[in-house]
């Protein structure tokens, strides 16, 4: 609407040309037009600006761009992390082109948009991630506008309209998460499904230092430190298998304060994987992947450490069974070839090499949900079946290879079905809780802001960090005297370590 504008001896009309910006009445030689009364003003105001709607409808109403069309050309001015553009070409790609690719954007309508979203939720797709792909379709629709191609935005969410369903109708499932016992005992399957220590160090750490996914493969080997890690970067895997190296959520940059036996972990995996520079950013790395960096999950299978574990003999013993079993005595050599036959070991199957990253699914797929459920998944024609294991040594060593579950002798239980890698960050917020940690140590630690007020004048103390380190030792300790009850060695050589070091 235009208004009056009151100059004293005169009024003049004015009238809206676009959000904060005005234009005045003027005549044919461009002067403006100096009214004697209000009511004059405003009625020519108003005529102007209904003139220029009338022509921003006629306009905007020959556009026949295409929605495909213009959200082709926004991706393309888009300049933005990698990760943040891959999730909005997943965005476009897979779930707003396939409806709206060729309905011209003037078309579109609020009722077409809904029905968009129900089409999804049906789908069975999650309430948070369809409110996600709605955003990136209101951010594409919002610069249609401002680009002329439309008069308002048709997915603008309006409050207080739809189904009265309450908070309930956001609801996601409930985060699994496990006890510091539970979280050992994965850590102990995982090292076991692969055959290293690595696992087990990873697992760990992540549930007693709280750093995301890509902090966690991200970890240089220069910033682990005598009490503490610095996250100052992270790997994010895209969608073609390239492992970015940028900073790290929301440039929550930290440094998190470890306890003795996390420090006493990470040096140790140091020390005994020796890592070398990787090829893609010629970093050194803290954890290394599993077999052949070529984005395919495969299980391993047993390597001569299996061997020598299920068989109680050095693995050079075990290299003599192979090469020279004239120089072993003949018990021990019976010992070594049953050993070899049970865990279906075959010589030379595996190059032992390591790939310069973890891979997310390969490791979430293999390793961490194996060693959560006791299963395996399913894979092309085969589907889920428990993981083989043969009892002794406890908890059970994976049997492999031709005729595995024939061989094998139990399976694991399942420990906290549901949980993903990402739980293990949720369980170092609940043990956080649980010490009754200072918000602002717990948001630090965790890499959250917290913007209020209140937070500007709240502030760490080494006295809160010491407190702090002691009370998840503690967790640790019992955790660990709770293994040793249910046996007092490990087929994972760094847990058995810790559990007759600590004795």
């Amino acid at each position: 609407m235009g208004y009056a504008e009151n100059l004293g001896g005169y009024w003049r009309g004015r009238y809206k040309l676009a959000p904060g910006k005005y234009a005045t009445v003027r005549d044919d030689q461009g002067e403006a037009i100096r009214f004697r009364t209000k009511a004059a003003a405003k009625k020519a105001a108003d005529a102007e600006e209904a003139k220029l709607l009338a022509g921003l409808k006629k306009a905007v109403v020959a556009n026949r761009t295409t929605f495909g069309e213009y959200a082709n050309e926004w991706y393309a001015l888009q300049d933005l992390a990698p990760s943040t553009m891959q999730n909005y070409r997943r965005h476009i790609e897979e779930h707003l082109l396939p409806e709206f690719e060729q309905i011209a954007v003037v078309d579109l309508t609020r009722a077409q948009i809904e029905e968009w979203a129900k089409k999804e939720r049906e789908r069975g797709y999650a309430v948070s991630s369809i409110k996600t792909w709605r955003s990136t379709l209101h951010l594409i629709l919002g610069d249609a506008v401002e680009d002329g191609l439309r008069e308002a935005n048709p997915a603008s969410r309006r409050r207080g309209r739809g189904r009265r369903a309450g908070r309930s109708r956001n609801r996601g499932p409930e985060k699994v998460v496990t006890s510091a016992l539970g979280l050992l005992l994965i850590a102990e399957r995982a090292s076991l499904l692969s055959g290293r220590d690595d696992e087990f160090v990873a697992v760990t750490t992540k549930g007693y230092m709280g750093p995301r996914w890509g902090e966690l493969v991200g970890l240089e080997t220069e910033y682990v430190r005598s009490a503490s890690i610095r996250i100052e970067h992270q790997l994010y895997e895209l969608d073609s298998g390239e492992l970015h190296r940028c900073s790290p959520k929301d440039d929550s940059y930290r440094t998190v304060d470890s306890p003795r036996f996390i420090t006493g972990l990470l040096t140790g995996q140091i020390s005994r994987t020796a890592p070398k520079p990787c090829e893609c950013h010629g970093r050194t790395y803290v954890f290394s992947g599993h077999g052949a960096a070529n984005g395919a999950a495969q299980r391993p299978g047993a390597k001569l450490v299996d061997v020598a574990r299920r068989a109680g003999v050095s693995t050079g013993t075990v290299s003599n069974v192979l090469n020279r079993p004239d120089a072993v005595a003949e018990a021990t050599r019976i010992r070594v070839e049953k050993a070899i036959a049970d865990l279906g070991y075959v010589r030379n199957a595996t190059s032992g090499e390591r790939a310069a990253h973890w891979r997310r699914s390969g490791f979430g797929t293999w390793l961490f949900q194996p060693a959560v459920t006791g299963w395996y998944p399913a894979r092309g024609k085969e589907e889920a079946h428990p993981v083989p294991v043969l009892a002794a040594p406890w908890p059970g060593v994976p049997a492999r290879g031709r005729g595995a579950t024939a061989r094998a002798d139990s399976c694991w239980m399942p420990i906290a079905k549901g949980m993903t890698p990402h739980s293990a960050r949720h369980l170092q917020k609940v043990l956080l809780d649980e010490l009754k940690t200072p918000k602002v140590l717990a948001d630090e630690r965790m890499g959250h802001m917290d913007g209020s007020v209140q937070a500007r004048y709240s502030h760490v103390t080494t006295e809160m960090r010491e407190e702090l380190v002691d009370g998840l030792t503690s967790i640790w300790d019992a955790a660990l005297d709770a293994r040793r009850q249910m046996c007092p060695g490990s087929p994972v050589a760094v847990l058995d370590a810790l559990l007759k070091g600590s004795q």
